[in-house]
Parts: C-alpha cells; structure tokens; sequence
C-alpha cells in the first residue's frame, strides 16, 4: 500500500490557489454559433443570443415607408451588394428597434442563417474597431446595432465612430452595416452644438464637425409620432395576433383612455396596452 507523502495535501492547495489565480481561457469568437450575439467590450467577446426579443415584421404598423427601405437596404446587404449604414431617429417608442430586429427575423425566416445581428452598447463605441477586426476574418454578413445612440456634452468617443462609418486606412469591411437609433437627428444635443458654436473661432466649422458625423449615415429615417387611427391599426393588429377576444368599441375605448394615461400614443404604448389587455383576459402572449 503506498502512503502518502506528508506533503502532498499542502502541493494540492497550492496547485489549487494557482488554478484559481491563472486567468480564465480566452473565449473563442464562432459567428456561426447564432444568428444574433451581444458584442462585449472586455474580452472582445461576442456573447451568442439563442433567441432575439421581437416583435413579428407583420405588426409594424404606421411605419410602412421606413419598412419597406430598411428592409430593401438589408436584403441588398444580405446579397452582397451596396447598402448603406443606416440612422433610425425620431419619435420615441415608434419602432426604431422593433424595426431592426424585425427585419432580421424576417430574413433569417427566407434564407436561414444569411445574417447574423451584433448588438453593440453605446459605451462599447470605442471598441468598435477591435469588433470590425474579429468581422473581418468571417465571410458571414452582420449587422451591428446600436440602439439609443447619441453623444452630449465633452464626449468624444463620436469621433471613433466617425473613422469607422467613412473614414480609417481598412475602412469598414465589406460584410459588416452599422444599423443606429436614436432620438435626436443629429445625434448631439442642441446645446451642445450651440455651445461649440459659440466658443469656436470659426463657428460654422465647429458645427460642421459635429453635424458631419450623422451625415456619415447614407439612410436617415424619420420616426414621427402617430395619429389616432394609426393607434387603433396597431392595437387591432395585435389583439388579432394574439386572439384576444374583445368588441371593437371596448378595445378603442380602453386604449384611449390608456394612452390618455400614458401621455402618448404610440408603438410602445400600444403594445403596453396589449399586454395589460391579455392579462386580464387570462391570454398569455407567445410567438
């Protein structure tokens, strides 16, 4: 029978304490593990998502227009051929991100697996380059999402984002599209851009620079806010999808009063109201 050495169990704790010392194995980037990833910055990782939350590209209402160019855009990136980055702005919950999300379901849906969606966080813009980096060693297509993006006052990090849609020695890669949302049309508030105007030497100049970079987008597309009927459109889209079974003026009656409420009428709001709807009806909502 052979003992144990005396000093066996203080080799064990120590080899122990090492393995919890030595820094965890870098993650391997694998753009084929799913269709959506989350991108993160510390790491360099892109984090698979199994299943994206999103609303079905049938029940986007009040936004035909916008659809339907986003979508041409996407479906031409998707093929291999030009497209442009795109800039969703306007109203809120008007569905700037529903849009995005919805339009890569709906791809995906026609021809699995054509288009993967990478959502980056508006703090993580400076990684930008070390994500375009990981991109350019796969030939899959990617769409890279920013939602509520927009810069104030003494944040520079719009310049990396800048060299990055027009500008750089590599340039953006051929299977990578910059999708953003935001509220503000030009990204920076509109006191920010006065007070550079009114400190620069040269105001027009100053302005310029920042106004330049939501000009980098080749699609700007305006969100507005929505009207009554187009309110009812979305509500009845939804209670039909989902088989909530209520007469017509009672469903226009409670969402009135519901946006009333809420101060707004739109997307957001009416899905809020749908699901409020089902609860009390005892219907749960499933895709």
């Amino acid at each position: 029978m052979t003992e144990t050495h005396p000093l066996q169990p203080l080799l064990s704790r120590i080899a122990d304490a090492l393995e919890r010392l030595a820094p965890p194995a870098a993650k391997v980037n694998d753009l084929g593990a799913a269709d959506a990833f989350v991108w993160h910055a510390e790491g360099d990782w892109l984090e698979p998502v199994p299943k994206v939350s999103r609303v079905d590209f049938s029940l986007l209402r009040g936004i035909e227009r916008v659809r339907d160019i986003l979508l041409e855009n996407t479906e031409r990136f998707t093929a291999g051929l030009p497209a442009n980055n795109a800039l969703l702005w306007g109203s809120r919950g008007m569905g700037k991100s529903s849009l995005v999300k919805a339009i890569h379901g709906k791809i995906n849906a026609e021809k699995p697996g054509s288009l993967a969606l990478i959502e980056i966080h508006r703090e993580d813009i400076p990684s930008l380059p070390r994500l375009l980096s990981v991109l350019r060693g796969s030939e899959r297509r990617a769409v890279l999402f920013c939602d509520d993006l927009s810069f104030d006052s003494g944040d520079n990090t719009y310049k990396s984002l800048k060299a990055i849609l027009e500008g750089g020695i590599e340039g953006r890669p051929a299977n990578a599209l910059l999708y953003a949302t935001s509220n503000r049309r030009h990204l920076m508030a509109r006191e920010m851009i006065e007070n550079e105007r009114s400190t620069a030497i040269n105001p027009g100049e100053a302005v310029e620079e920042k106004v330049s970079l939501s000009d980098r987008f080749g699609l700007w597309l305006g969100f507005h806010a929505c009207d009554q009927d187009t309110y009812f459109a979305m509500i009845e889209g939804y209670a039909a999808r989902y088989g909530l079974d209520i007469p017509v003026e009672q469903l226009h009656s409670e969402a009135v009063e519901w946006s009333v409420t809420r101060g707004a009428r739109s997307g957001r709001t009416a899905w809020q109201f749908v699901q409020d709807l089902a609860g009390r009806l005892g219907k749960k909502i499933e895709d």
